[in-house]
């Protein structure tokens, strides 16, 4: 990479680039201490939107040995919330999904109710009920707006393959002829979101990610540098297949360690596709 601009903070994927599934990968816990270690500002993203950023934490912390902290974290549900605030704060929402979706909604104030909300905000969960994506699909039939946190159409687990948000809102744009507006990756807009927390500016900031059509192609929008690891969803070679390149293909963030003491992205450290 012959880009000499320094890189002041930082944002990162989570589940393709720190872990798979439970497990860490080689390198995350080096990473996101060496960004402690030096104050660094930075981000973990995730459009997972069940957890809370606390959730989040515990659960990284246990079952990988990966300290991050609360503040750290930056869910599609923050970012959801956050956009719902701004556009028309003090509203109501009849919301389909978990802890880290309700809190993240009542916490800006929001009231969640089933009676002419002003939007219906879809999220994961694990538990989609018939009777409340029926009840979505009449409130949305009945004027309320579409939200969803994320268009991912499926997710992992240790059983298998589980149907997302992205399916789960396909289902209901059949039934209703209304496409939601999704907050998440790849809309570049949760990169923004995540550059105003931290006071971040996109010229010195790098987004990693283990995915092309979520992670990198935002970041791209977003105006970020970005750098691809290959530990995840896209593997080396399907790159050449995007119309659009990561700034830096590496094996994994085990490569990305020694640029945070440096805070520059040497040429050479990956392969420029």
């Amino acid at each position: 990479m012959t880009d000499s601009r320094p890189v002041r903070t930082w944002l990162t994927d989570m589940d393709g680039v720190l872990v798979r599934e439970e497990d860490p990968i080689p390198g995350a816990k080096e990473f996101i201490a060496a960004l402690r270690e030096q104050e660094i500002p930075f981000l973990v993203l995730t459009n997972n939107s069940i957890f809370t950023p606390r959730d989040l934490r515990v659960r990284l912390l246990r079952s990988s040995g990966i300290d991050v902290p609360e503040d750290s974290i930056w869910t599609s549900a923050l970012a959801t919330a956050q956009f719902l605030d701004e556009q028309r704060p003090g509203g109501s929402a009849y919301v389909v999904g978990e802890s880290g979706l309700t809190a993240a909604v009542h916490d800006i104030g929001y009231v969640m109710t089933d009676q002419e909300p002003d939007y219906v905000v879809l999220g994961e969960t694990r538990t989609y009920s018939f009777e409340a994506i029926t009840r979505a699909i009449r409130l949305i039939n009945d004027g309320a707006r579409f939200i969803a946190t994320n268009p991912d159409p499926s997710g992992p687990s240790v059983q298998g393959m589980l149907p997302a948000t992205g399916s789960v809102a396909a289902l209901i744009s059949t039934a209703t002829g209304r496409q939601p507006y999704f907050i998440g990756k790849p809309n570049p807009l949760m990169m923004r979101s995540a550059l105003n927390r931290i006071e971040a500016h996109s010229e010195t900031t790098v987004m990693i990610g283990d995915r092309m059509d979520t992670d990198i192609i935002s970041g791209l929008e977003a105006g970020l540098r970005t750098i691809l690891v290959a530990t995840g969803a896209t593997e080396r070679h399907q790159v050449r297949d995007f119309p659009y390149r990561p700034t830096m293909v590496v094996d994994s963030i085990a490569d990305v360690v020694p640029m945070v003491g440096q805070m520059l992205l040497p040429e050479g450290s990956g392969e420029v596709i």
